[in-house]
């Protein structure tokens, strides 16, 4: 039976993880090659992906073990230059499995497709009219995209509303549109302009921007973690991390930072498997507000039993279908590795994993401060950058955690003693 659950998987050395990885996702011999490889990425399909390519740009890719969601064990690979997040994420979700681990769910994966409408004179017949005519306004977009209908998906709502705004009142169509396991854009954008015209007929206005909206309000997706308060240190330890999310909540200062470090596991696993990370970030980020007020992503209390209960719900358009998730090799081997089926699985184990890094910063910032365990593994880089190398790395990381100094400067001090020079 394939566990997620691996103790000591960071002292492996690089070809033994793979070894791991590969077992537990079936690689095959030309995939772990890939791997190897850094990226697999030729510089002829990088230059089919974007404009005026000159190379490529490689991010360490690691696996983040342990996790268990929906009783199903997930080794989670994550593309990031970060210290210390894989392992936070990793150690968290080793606590989560005491209870049973993860549990997580989506709505429907719903995106909306926005039309501007400016010079609309008379809204309230205006709206009247396009709502009028729903049904063959849906019909129309879901003629673009007959592939999507058949599979369950396409256009199954439409809205209208009307906001003040610096250049005047306005008139905003929103369609509703059933992405399945695609994120959507191209679909989505291809259906508001086919409409666009039978809009502006129907309004008497002019349409101007036709595009999707990365607020993805219909498109949520939750997590939900209990963790033991033995195993997070103790009673004390998760009053200290109630008060360091309350914090975060009321105060928009802090909650920026809070609800980075939750994308941090987010980002991650979304450019590990091909995904588009400014989107997730802004509709995140957006959600964040959509009150009004900033405020944390993630939510926190405590249970009858005293045990700390995490919770998070975002938005979360991710897909299976298109874009570099089907193009880019690496891409394809961590969906592999990850074995999602559907869209709304991938985005369930992405959320899990920014719920269990969020809460590995709060307990590093409610115990012993986030300097610690993070600047232990940024020492390895500024080891590097000051010019170390093989076992001199550790050597000289050493050091600079035993002196609380992680400087580029202390670091070529140290070096050069070691180094007799």
């Amino acid at each position: 039976m394939k566990t997620s659950k691996i103790s000591g998987f960071y002292k492996l050395s690089l070809e033994e993880r793979l070894e791991v990885v590969g077992g537990f996702a079936n690689l095959t011999a030309s995939e772990i090659a890939t791997l190897k490889n850094t990226g697999g990425l030729s510089n002829g399909l990088a230059d089919q992906m974007i404009e005026n390519v000159i190379g490529g740009f490689t991010l360490p890719l690691g696996i983040t073990t342990n996790f268990k969601i929906n009783g199903k064990d997930y080794l989670v690979p994550m593309a990031i230059e970060e210290s210390s997040v894989v392992a936070a994420a990793s150690n968290v979700a080793k606590i989560a499995r005491e209870k049973g681990g993860f549990t997580a769910s989506s709505s429907e994966p719903r995106m909306i497709g926005q039309i501007q409408l400016i010079d609309v004179k008379e809204f309230a017949e205006a709206k009247e009219k396009i709502l009028k005519n729903k049904s063959e306004i849906l019909k129309l977009a879901n003629e673009q995209d007959p592939v999507l209908v058949k599979f369950g998906g396409g256009c199954q709502d439409l809205e209208v509303r009307e906001i003040n705004t610096q250049k005047g009142k306005m008139l905003v169509v929103h369609l509703i549109v059933d992405c399945r396991d695609a994120m959507g854009a191209n679909a989505v954008n291809t259906m508001v302009e086919a409409i666009a015209s039978k809009i502006e007929i129907l309004s008497g206005g002019k349409a101007l921007l036709r595009i999707i909206s990365n607020l993805a309000v219909h498109r949520l997706t939750r997590a939900k973690g209990i963790f033991n308060k033995e195993l997070l240190g103790g009673e004390k330890v998760v009053e200290a991390i109630l008060k360091a999310y309350a914090f975060a909540a009321a105060d928009k200062y802090r909650c920026a930072t809070h609800n980075k470090g939750i994308m941090n596991g987010i980002t991650a696993v979304t450019l590990a498997t091909g995904n588009d990370t400014r989107a997730i970030e802004a509709g995140a980020h957006a959600y964040a507000s959509l009150d009004g007020k900033y405020t944390s992503l993630s939510h926190y209390y405590k249970n009858d039993e005293g045990n700390l209960v995490g919770e998070i719900e975002l938005p979360m358009a991710v897909g299976l279908i298109g874009g570099a998730t089907a193009i880019h090799p690496t891409a394809k081997i961590c969906i592999k590795i990850l074995g999602v089926k559907k869209a709304s699985e991938l985005s369930q184990v992405i959320a899990s994993v920014g719920l269990a890094q969020n809460l590995a910063a709060l307990k590093a910032l409610a115990t012993e401060g986030i300097q610690r365990g993070h600047m232990s593994l940024h020492a390895r880089n500024i080891a590097i950058m000051a010019g170390a190398k093989g076992e001199m790395i550790e050597k000289v990381a050493k050091i600079l955690v035993a002196d609380k100094k992680i400087r580029v400067d202390k670091a070529k001090e140290i070096l050069a003693k070691l180094s007799g020079e």
